[in-house]
């Protein structure tokens, strides 16, 4: 999370036009302090019972959380890219994010 904190205004323009949504199955409490604490810009949303993981298929049933699965959503509600896992310490996954987002900016 903090890669995604540390390159928020380049990434995601800043949230101009961008919406990005981090999901866990954290409680919201939980949530909430550690997003305060580590000063990250954008929403966590609590999936406490693992609803969301499940139907998009980024519940690890081992481990008893959401992987690293990122999705990009274009503005009308479809997924226009699934990166699973997530690469995190990769930099060329952020490049490849950095495309998409781009890409569907420049369709607006």
């Amino acid at each position: 999370m903090d890669a995604y904190r540390d390159q928020y205004a380049t990434l995601y323009n800043g949230g101009n036009h961008v919406v990005l949504l981090a999901i866990s199955v954290d409680p919201d409490t939980m949530l909430a302090a550690w997003a305060r604490e580590k000063g990250y810009p954008f929403r966590f949303l609590s999936d406490s019972s693992a609803a969301v993981g499940r139907r998009y298929g980024a519940y690890d049933f081992q481990y008893k959380m959401d992987n690293r699965t990122l999705f990009v959503v274009a503005p009308g509600g479809k997924i226009v890219q699934v990166q699973a896992p997530f690469r995190e310490i990769d930099p060329t996954a952020y490049r490849s994010l950095e495309a998409v987002v781009d890409s569907i900016g420049s369709k607006r």
